[in-house]
């Protein structure tokens, strides 16, 4: 009885309040843009203006002008999949091809997630388990220490000094597995991985899987015993929206979205800044190829705290910001000089994106 006298007192006091506001009772809801895709096997791509996100575009020429003088071949931001920005510099077009360098590592990455996905491989098993013993140089009992996580997470233990030949004969001991993180081309191992595991070739399972789900052109190359992935910019663009969608293309989960998670997070206790194959920014500290020395600072200072990315020697770019939900794309020659991937470029470069952005 006590509860429905309360239960008529509240609805009394409610239509009271209406009458004396004199007006409906109104529950808003937040309205947020759906997710874009561009379609598949088309040139179309939805834009947006700068003034459609409140951004300063009194800063876009500072940018543009930043990146003519640093060697940029392409420059692409999308936010939530349509394009805001896209510029193309020195004689490169939207249809021009270019390397992605070591930002094709990504690439890699996203196919050992779908293989995984696919009930073809486990990361956690070793690699002899998939390309059979004497993979390496080293004894049987320091070779299966090894696993796919291993090459993924660039903790193999393999001399990382003896150049990029990926030959056994070049694949020799320094450390065991999971004790020293060290950048090294070994990586490469893990295309020979899926290729065993599902009887078809790297280039068939990696068109069939990836490359023609999102409609990206491009090829793969072997160049000095790296396989390099040359495309255009917009192609790169595509799978940075993949990846920022958590593994989705309008309906279809392309890869799983635990496996995105896990590799664009810490893979290992000696780099906090690394991956699957992908630099993590807002870390406390970092690692770099070639070297041992640990820097206590984050990747790159006035990125985004959330930001990853894949990077390539000569600053190829691909930045992810999900806060923003922002992918930035760059590729071109080296913007000051022949470097890895990452330097104060990559700084200076979010310097004015935020000039821009903010």
């Amino acid at each position: 009885m006590k509860q429905s006298f309360f239960f008529l007192f509240c609805i009394v006091l409610l239509l009271n309040c209406s009458s004396n506001n004199n007006e409906e009772l109104v529950i808003e809801t937040p309205i947020t843009e759906s997710n874009y895709f561009p379609p598949i096997n088309s040139t179309i791509w939805e834009t947006k203006t700068i003034s459609d996100l409140n951004w300063n575009e009194n800063k876009l020429s500072s940018l543009l002008d930043f990146l003519t003088i640093k060697n940029t071949k392409s420059f692409i931001i999308l936010h939530n999949g349509k394009i805001v920005v896209e510029e193309y510099f020195n004689t490169h077009t939207a249809s021009s091809n270019w390397y992605w360098a070591s930002a094709g590592k990504a690439l890699t990455s996203t196919v050992s997630g779908i293989a995984q996905d696919n009930n073809l491989i486990n990361i956690n098993n070793k690699v002899s388990d998939y390309l059979g013993t004497d993979w390496t140089s080293v004894s049987p009992e320091k070779e299966n220490l090894i696993t796919c996580k291993n090459l993924l997470s660039m903790t193999s233990g393999l001399d990382d000094t003896l150049g990029e030949d990926v030959s056994s004969s070049n694949l020799q001991y320094i450390a065991d597995a999971n004790t020293r993180w060290a950048y090294h081309n070994v990586y490469v191992k893990m295309q020979d991985v899926i290729a065993n595991a599902s009887n078809l070739t790297w280039n068939n399972y990696f068109n069939t899987y990836l490359k023609d789900k999102i409609g990206m052109s491009g090829l793969w190359t072997n160049l000095n015993n790296l396989s390099v992935y040359w495309s255009n910019a917009r192609s790169m663009a595509r799978f940075g929206l993949l990846i920022s969608k958590n593994g989705t293309w309008e309906n279809n989960q392309i890869i799983s979205k635990n496996f995105i998670t896990a590799a664009t997070s810490t893979s290992q206790n000696l780099n906090n800044s690394y991956g699957y194959l992908w630099w993590l920014n807002g870390k406390s500290s970092y690692r770099l190829p070639n070297s041992q020395l640990e820097f206590n600072e984050k990747l790159i200072p006035n990125a985004p705290d959330d930001m990853f990315c894949a990077l390539g020697k000569n600053d190829q770019k691909i930045y992810i910001v999900p806060s923003r939900e922002l992918v930035i794309i760059r590729m071109g020659e080296a913007a000051d000089s022949s470097n890895f991937a990452l330097s104060s470029f990559d700084n200076d470069l979010w310097k004015k994106i935020n000039e821009l952005i903010n």
